[in-house]
């Protein structure tokens, strides 16, 4: 007589039974997987959320646009003593990208008496409006080509023109949370604001802009901007030369608008042949990557650091299959008896510990779904198809894995010996 070949079905109709008749045992023992794949599945959404965002935050300001630092470009939170010590970009080094650059449309250089590397907590400029006041406005100046560069929306009036900065015309343009603290019972249009003791005269509000990256009280927050023109605000702070400046590429020749500027404030600045260049320039495709290297190794470090987790919930695994396999041992001597190979037995073993750690890891992509929509309420969260997909796999490589020395167990007892076990 011949024992039938394992039917898979069959397989894990008895892995079923087993987790029936170990109900707690079984929850208990793929815990570690449960937490471990809810862990993988809100850190994708997290991660793949804040990447998203960033992305078309940054992107909102056009994806063929350039900008100049006198630091190095990208995320560079601590700059060195040499980066510090670096003369400023200037107006000349604007008036020189817009008159030599072949490739740029427009070029607007932008010029503050707020410290942008001091973070939020640096002093503002206050800006007033009869006895309402604003402390955390950041008034800066830009050239009327920045208004061009179809980076801003107007919500209401106009923006200053080539001939008001020209003239060091005394008007504003300003974020809408500065039109709402100034003027929360009026229109903010054709009235006068006061900034370091003089009038400046509001001929437009901007639409609201989403942020996510900076804090509200940013001093890079648009929202909370007054722009005035370019020669005005250096008519204000003479001795103010520090500049960041941004341009925008014709179409389709981003790359050589990018080479040009470096060229031309290489030559501005007495760059010599081989040296490092003492500016950074740096374009919005290049700020999107590298935030995207920033949270895929925040990704990777959270990903291993739940592997702790899932590496628990195998080991359990392990441990209650070798505890069946003790269980069933005159079980898989019977069926050994009566013809079963032992590839049965390691198919039907592995079978009951992968549908053990799939469940789990079910039950953990449920969690971590559930998660995730409730962390959406606070924060932008995005579930890539990827991941629950992975996070299934992974669960049931793990009882695959973690199963084959129990089941391997089981198919090397020997039918005589097994029978006799009490």
């Amino acid at each position: 007589m011949r024992f039938p070949r394992s039917n898979f079905y069959e397989n894990l109709r008895m892995a079923f039974d087993t987790l029936r008749q170990h109900k707690v045992r079984s929850f208990l023992t793929v815990l570690g997987v449960v937490v471990g794949t809810t862990t993988v599945i809100v850190i994708a959404a997290f991660v793949s959320g804040i990447d998203s965002r960033v992305s078309k935050e940054i992107e909102s300001f056009g994806t063929n646009s350039i900008y100049a630092f006198k630091f190095e470009p990208g995320f560079n939170f601590s700059p060195s003593q040499e980066e510090r010590t670096r003369k400023p970009l200037t107006e000349a080094d604007a008036d020189a990208i817009r008159a030599e650059c072949v490739n740029c449309e427009k070029v607007s250089p932008f010029m503050s008496p707020v410290d942008f590397m001091s973070g939020p907590f640096t002093q503002r400029v206050n800006v007033r409006y009869q006895e309402i006041e604003m402390t955390n406005a950041t008034v800066q100046g830009a050239a009327s080509e920045y208004f061009q560069m179809g980076v801003t929306n107007l919500g209401e009036g106009r923006y200053f023109t080539v001939e008001e900065e020209a003239n060091r015309a005394k008007v504003a343009v300003i974020g809408i949370d500065v039109a709402n603290t100034l003027f929360p019972y009026s229109n903010a249009i054709d009235q006068d604001i006061q900034i370091e003791g003089r009038r400046y005269r509001v001929i437009g509000v901007l639409e609201e802009r989403e942020i996510f990256m900076i804090g509200a009280d940013d001093p890079n927050n648009e929202n909370k901007a007054v722009y005035l023109p370019f020669k005005t605000i250096k008519q204000l702070y003479p001795a103010n030369e520090d500049c960041f400046i941004m341009a925008t590429a014709r179409p389709g020749k981003l790359n050589e608008a990018l080479e040009e500027i470096k060229i031309i404030l290489r030559k501005q600045r007495n760059v010599g042949f081989g040296e490092k260049d003492n500016f950074g320039v740096q374009t919005s495709d290049e700020i999107v990557k590298q935030f995207g290297a920033i949270t895929g190794g925040i990704f990777i470090l959270m990903v291993a650091i739940s592997s702790v987790g899932l590496l628990i919930g195998g080991i359990g695994v392990m441990n209650v299959m070798l505890v069946s396999v003790t269980e069933r041992t005159k079980e898989i001597g019977v069926r050994k008896a009566i013809g079963a190979r032992s590839l049965d037995i390691i198919t039907q073993f592995l079978i009951e510990a992968a549908t053990l750690t799939g469940l789990g890891g079910l039950l953990g992509i449920g969690i971590g779904v559930g998660l995730s929509l409730l962390i959406q309420m606070i924060l932008p969260t995005y579930i890539p198809l990827w991941a629950p997909v992975v996070g299934f796999v992974v669960s049931v490589g793990l009882g695959l894995i973690f199963g084959l020395l129990p089941a391997w167990k089981a198919a090397r007892l020997d039918p005589i010996d097994a029978l006799r076990y009490e």
